[in-house]
């Protein structure tokens, strides 16, 4: 101690009065500094505060009815924003002074988050039900959607990630009818981390790449008014304003300012995409399109089936009502209990994936955007429930499944759809087809009621079928001569609201020569 003390004398005595006066002023920034980092982590402590308040608000509200959370979309969306993006803002906030419990318990987590793919595939979700159910951007942002209250809503940032989403996959349909919303918000006096300038800077070449040019150059003039620096609003706005100019001439056109009217759904022709029947596809979607008859409506009744004298269905027979006279497509009531489904699914639930499709021209199962969906198959021998489905089905139709396929379990989720296909393979060389033949019938179990949106509908002829819990709907996909019947082709439509379960038998056509002989004609 006395060395230490020497050498302390030592070294302060070696010093003049000027640097000792700049010491006690070094340490006086010290002190000030000191302070600033006290400051700076009760600024990041009352911000976790608040992140934790608000989290904690949202979770009791979410996990009190998890299932009634996500049926709204946009619930849904935000999780999974709020999961992949939000949670990593507050793990940075967080790191900044090393927190190990909480950092610990992130890496636990963090397997089990979404990444960036499920966040844009939900957006893209949102989109999806936009486009199909005639919703604009305002409807979604307010949570109000048909039949609904909620206060769900999406904030001008959520918008304007939306906007970004559709921007960076070269949308700008839906980029310039996010970008609008979030710029409608921002008008309205909405606080918001995103600057005017970034959403106008989107907004304005997105309705260029759309060919609104008056409004483009409308847009970016006010983006350069607001911010005059701009790195590449000047040079826009001059080719745009070059490019119009060009334009009238050629077309020996007197200049027209841009629309007064606020861009919204229906300001620009949506883009055609690979789908010949999408208009009516969606049509019937939304419950409009195609209206059967009276005369032919007069034509379709509801009976009780026994299946040939079926010794299982003799006491209870079955309630069969015909959906749609020609092609035949017959719905079966009370055919699942609520145990029964509650089980089908707990069975399911662990092995749920995405849900895959055939390609046509590999042949090789794969993911596809027009089938957005996680099921899974389930074997008879699995438990008892599962086989005696199997049975009831075999009961039901009088066709055996002994060559059908498994019992395969879909949920489809916040948009999740299944584009219009054909479940018989019109590929002979298949390989399932050399040894089971083609799919000759399809038996589709609805699990669940559905709040909103989720039909199964028949673009050809104009059915839409909507899902009711407990029943099934039965269509044959080949004539009795093995051709498929392309009437068939069929969809199911985008889950507006809920979650939608089903499982489905695919039946095929060994075994069934005695039970549903060929007819004389190729279409019988």
């Amino acid at each position: 101690i006395l060395w230490l003390l020497d050498m302390h004398i030592e070294i302060s005595l070696s010093l003049s009065a000027g640097q000792m006066t700049d010491l006690i002023y070094t340490e006086k920034e010290l002190v000030q500094s000191l302070k600033e980092y006290i400051k700076a982590e009760e600024s990041k402590l009352a911000a976790v505060k608040s992140w934790a308040n608000k989290l904690d608000v949202l979770t009791r509200v979410s996990t009190s009815d998890p299932e009634g959370y996500l049926a709204h979309p946009v619930n849904a969306y935000k999780l999974m924003k709020r999961l992949n993006t939000e949670w990593s803002e507050l793990e940075s906030l967080v790191l900044q002074d090393p927190s190990d419990g909480f950092i610990s318990n992130m890496s636990v987590h963090r397997q089990y988050f979404p990444d960036e793919e499920d966040e844009k595939g939900a957006a893209k979700a949102l989109m999806r039900l936009q486009d199909t159910y005639q919703l604009d951007s305002e409807s979604f942002s307010k949570g109000k959607l048909p039949g609904v209250h909620s206060s769900a809503f999406l904030t001008v940032d959520d918008c304007y990630d939306m906007g970004k989403t559709a921007y960076n996959d070269a949308d700008y349909y839906h980029a310039v009818l996010w970008m609008q919303q979030s710029l409608r918000q921002l008008d309205a006096g909405e606080e918001a981390v995103v600057s005017k300038a970034d959403v106008l800077d989107y907004l304005s070449y997105s309705v260029y790449q759309m060919g609104d040019l008056p409004r483009a150059i409308e847009l970016t003039r006010r983006l350069v008014a607001i911010d005059p620096s701009h790195q590449r609003a000047g040079g826009n706005l001059r080719y745009f304003e070059r490019l119009l100019s060009k334009q009238l001439i050629e077309l020996k056109q007197v200049y027209q300012p841009a629309s007064e009217e606020p861009i919204q759904l229906g300001t620009y022709a949506r883009p055609k995409d690979h789908l010949p029947e999408r208009e009516t596809y969606e049509a019937l979607c939304r419950g409009e399109g195609v209206k059967m008859t009276n005369a032919r409506r007069s034509r379709l009744f509801c009976r009780y089936r026994d299946g040939n004298r079926n010794p299982r269905l003799l006491l209870k027979p079955v309630k069969e009502e015909d959906e749609w006279d020609s092609p035949h497509i017959v719905r079966y009531l009370d055919v699942l209990s609520h145990e029964e489904i509650e089980k089908i699914k707990e069975l399911a639930k662990p092995r749920l994936a995405r849900a895959t499709v055939r390609d046509p021209k590999t042949g090789v199962l794969t993911t596809a955007n027009y089938r957005v969906s996680k099921s899974a198959w389930l074997e008879g021998e699995e438990d008892p429930v599962i086989a005696r489905v199997n049975q009831r089905i075999e009961d039901i139709t009088g066709l055996t499944v002994e060559t059908a396929e498994l019992l395969q379990v879909a949920n489809y989720g916040v948009g999740g759809q299944y584009e219009p296909h054909y479940d018989f393979s019109r590929r002979p060389f298949d390989g399932n087809l050399k040894v089971d033949g083609n799919r000759l019938a399809t038996f589709l179990n609805y699990m669940s009621d559905v709040e909103a949106g989720g039909a199964t509908v028949f673009p050809d002829f104009g059915a839409a079928i909507w899902p009711r819990k407990g029943t099934a709907v039965f269509w044959y996909n080949l004539f009795k001569s093995g051709e498929g019947d392309y009437r068939t082709r069929h969809a199911a439509c985008p889950v507006l609201v809920g979650s939608k379960w089903v499982s489905n038998k695919w039946i095929h056509e060994r075994g069934q020569e005695f039970l549903r002989p060929c007819g004389l004609t190729e279409v019988d």
